[in-house]
């Protein structure tokens, strides 16, 4: 079944990049499977608008091809009750994908947030932990770039295949986080080669990992997990969304380290509702808005409020700091 989804592979004899291989297969897929193209069409006709929330401003984008994964129901039941849409067998006749290392599948995304955006799933249903596969995390930032950058939504973060392991990638810096926190990061230590760095002025926890050697960031990386579980008193999995990057040597690992899912607008009742469910692009600045009422209501206040309550306290995330 697998091999009747794979387009091309990494790594291949005759040495072609990841980026090359995965630009190529959205291209291909768009000629050869019409949900991708008529997902992609649909992106001409988003609205945009910027909201400036004082210290920091959101892009806030109605998609209203995003309203199946925003809504998704993620809970035990609703998860048993539904096909794994990642599994090989259970995608679409049409969507084939670049096999990554035997271990992931990379896929365009039929509704897509970006004209190129990917789903990278892993070949076995296994569950969503990023800290299992953070080698294969900082592999594919490396090996996607300078293109794409990757990003990581935990099972309670905005995943909405949180059974099943998978991240994603979009064009290097369409996320606003990207390019946003240059001016703002603020080195709070050193381990090893790796620094450790808040955002200031920007309404979320984040913290900021860098370094240019894979294992010292991948520890530093596993040792920010195990302090994040001490402070937030859990055994699972902390809540978190993290967005990676490669660029002159350079790992760079965004983490959001969230309190919260979703809201409490999301479960309100009629015109109170608000179906925002922040997920690594949100919480990066671009907020997605699958209602059009939605799009016309937000306002800084609002996303303000949002991100406050989805993300840790100031006190909360020094600690952290302190501890990894």
């Amino acid at each position: 079944m697998l091999s009747q989804k794979i387009y091309s592979q990494f790594p291949n004899t005759v040495h072609d990049a990841l980026s090359k291989l995965t630009h190529d297969l959205y291209v291909n897929q768009q000629q050869q499977w019409p949900l991708l193209a008529d997902g992609v069409s649909a992106l001409e006709n988003v609205q945009t608008r910027v909201v400036d929330c004082g210290t920091f401003s959101v892009r806030l984008q109605y998609n209203p091809k995003r309203i199946v994964s925003t809504g998704a129901k993620v809970d035990t039941a609703s998860i048993k009750e539904r096909k794994c849409f990642l599994c090989v067998g259970n995608l679409p006749d049409e969507q084939q994908g670049v096999l990554f290392k035997e271990k992931f599948l990379v896929l365009c995304n039929p509704m897509p947030i970006f004209k190129e955006h990917f789903t990278i799933s892993h070949v076995d249903h296994i569950p969503q932990s990023i800290e299992e596969q953070i080698l294969t995390f900082l592999a594919l930032a490396k090996e996607l770039s300078p293109m794409y950058s990757v990003f990581y939504n935990g099972p309670k973060c905005g995943a909405s295949a949180p059974d099943h392991m998978h991240f994603q990638a979009s064009p290097t810096g369409l996320i606003p986080v990207e390019h946003e926190i240059v001016e703002r990061m603020e080195m709070k230590k050193q381990i090893g080669g790796v620094s450790v760095s808040t955002v200031k002025d920007y309404g979320r926890s984040v913290i900021v990992l860098e370094g240019d050697t894979e294992q010292d960031v991948e520890l530093t990386f596993l040792r920010l997990t195990r302090a994040m579980r001490l402070v937030m008193n859990t055994n699972e999995e902390p809540k978190m969304n993290v967005i990676g990057s490669f660029a002159q040597g350079l790992w760079r690992l965004i983490v959001f380290i969230r309190s919260k899912h979703r809201p409490a607008v999301f479960f309100k009742e009629g015109n109170d509702k608000i179906l925002i469910s922040p997920a690594s692009v949100d919480i990066g600045g671009l907020v997605v808005t699958p209602l059009e009422k939605d799009f016309h209501i937000v306002d800084a206040e609002m996303i303000r409020n949002i991100y406050e309550e989805v993300s840790l306290t100031r006190e909360l995330l020094n600690t952290i700091i302190e501890k990894i």
